[in-house]
């Protein structure tokens, strides 16, 4: 059976609109993807007939919210087939999940010295929490290069290990090139040298199927909003044996047994890492977001965002005033490039008033882009909504932007 693309689209209402007079053409879903309907009548539903605080109340409503937020941590535990519903905490985002392992988890275990692995890829979520290691106790970072292509050699990967070495947190798939990382060999790279593992799975989780027991890894990171779903609410999966052995990332009210003001016990996890008032209404939405996604075709899915690729990248290969970044085999479905002498902000701005929204900057990967050897790209991120008649368009407009700057 073909992707009915247009099917998809008509559970998004936001892509009926125009702009600047314009059919909407969104490209930019890799920083934050639209929301189907399924997830806008999740959280109304919540909000409009049952919502209350979570966990402690014993009336009618409060029971009815602790069910829905609690039924979304069973639909992520599926979502990313980990073993325990215990393992699944909920975060703020990615970036909150990154410095709550990174605090909790390696902090404790770091000394002057000690190592940690990133790669030259990395969004700046996956970079800082651990420079915060380096600023305050000493770590080292240590940094795996991306090849031309944007591929991770990892022959060098490999001889970045050292005694040392006491974390390697990449990415699943790089947000600026698309590179898809094989974690799963990279983590069984890691555990042979007794390295724990953790993934940034912002992006990969969105467009390749996880499976966190199967990977092996000791912490996969997700994100709510480039899940379709909410933004406020992020994913950490986290071995149990890690998490019980963590210390606590913040202080208040969930995550305790008991309270004096002589001695404090907490909770176990996941309650210990959820302190205060949780994102109750985005939990649902998050949990419909996930079930939304799991119903889809996922290969299919796939499929259909190959083939805008491959269409972006063989129409915008004619071009000798666009320059690409990222060509690595199996990437996934982002194009970052720049138009000879064009800023990337002004062409984000031309194509805006032609109603296509595209990310430009650095992305929140500025090492990257050194790498690049430019300080900003355009980027087109395709989702499962976006067709081949929105990639002619978005050819179009880069035409536009070369005649208005010839």
């Amino acid at each position: 059976m073909s992707f009915d693309v247009e099917a998809i689209r008509a559970q998004f209402p936001i892509l009926a609109r125009e702009v600047n007079g314009h059919p909407l053409v969104y490209l930019d879903s890799a920083a934050s993807a639209q929301k189907p309907l399924a997830v806008l009548d999740a959280m109304r539903r919540l909000a409009e007939t049952s919502y209350a605080n979570v966990h402690r109340g014993v009336h009618t409503l409060a029971a009815q919210s602790t069910e829905a937020y609690e039924a979304a941590r069973d639909v992520a535990r599926r979502f990313l087939n980990a073993a325990h519903r215990e393992e699944m905490i909920f975060t703020r985002g990615g970036t909150e999940a990154i410095n709550l392992v990174a605090a909790s988890f390696l902090g404790p275990r770091i000394e002057q010295g000690d190592e940690i692995i990133l790669t030259e890829m990395e969004h700046h979520s996956n970079i800082v929490p651990w420079m915060f290691l380096k600023e305050r106790l000493g770590a080292v970072i240590r940094v795996a290069p991306v090849a031309e292509e944007g591929a991770l050699d990892l022959s060098v990967l490999e001889r970045l290990f050292s005694p040392r070495t006491k974390m390697l947190a990449l990415t699943h798939m790089s947000n600026v090139l698309g590179t898809v990382t094989p974690i799963r060999q990279i983590t069984e790279l890691a555990h042979a040298r007794g390295v724990p593992v953790l993934i940034d799975g912002c992006q990969g989780a969105v467009h390749e199927p996880v499976d966190v027991q199967a990977i092996g890894c000791d912490f996969y990171v997700a994100t709510g909003h480039k899940l379709y779903g909410p933004t406020a609410i992020g994913l950490l999966y986290g071995k149990r044996d890690h998490l019980k052995a963590m210390r606590p990332y913040q202080g208040g009210g969930e995550m305790i047994r008991t309270v004096s003001f002589d001695d404090v016990t907490y909770a176990d996890p996941p309650a210990k890492f959820e302190a205060g008032t949780p994102p109750i209404l985005e939990a649902a939405g998050l949990g419909a977001a996930l079930e939304w996604l799991m119903a889809q075709d996922r290969a299919a899915i796939q499929a259909h965002e190959r083939e805008l690729l491959a269409q972006a990248n063989e129409e915008l290969g004619r071009l000798n005033w666009v320059k690409r970044f990222g060509t690595a085999p199996g990437k996934g479905a982002i194009v970052s490039f720049e138009i000879e002498g064009v800023h990337a902000h002004d062409v984000a701005t031309i194509l805006d008033g032609r109603g296509i929204a595209v990310r430009a900057g650095h992305h929140c990967a500025q090492p990257l882009m050194e790498r690049l050897g430019t300080p900003a790209t355009a980027r087109a991120s395709f989702a499962l909504y976006n067709t081949a008649e929105e990639v002619d368009r978005l050819v179009r407009g880069l035409h536009d932007v070369r005649r208005i700057f010839a």
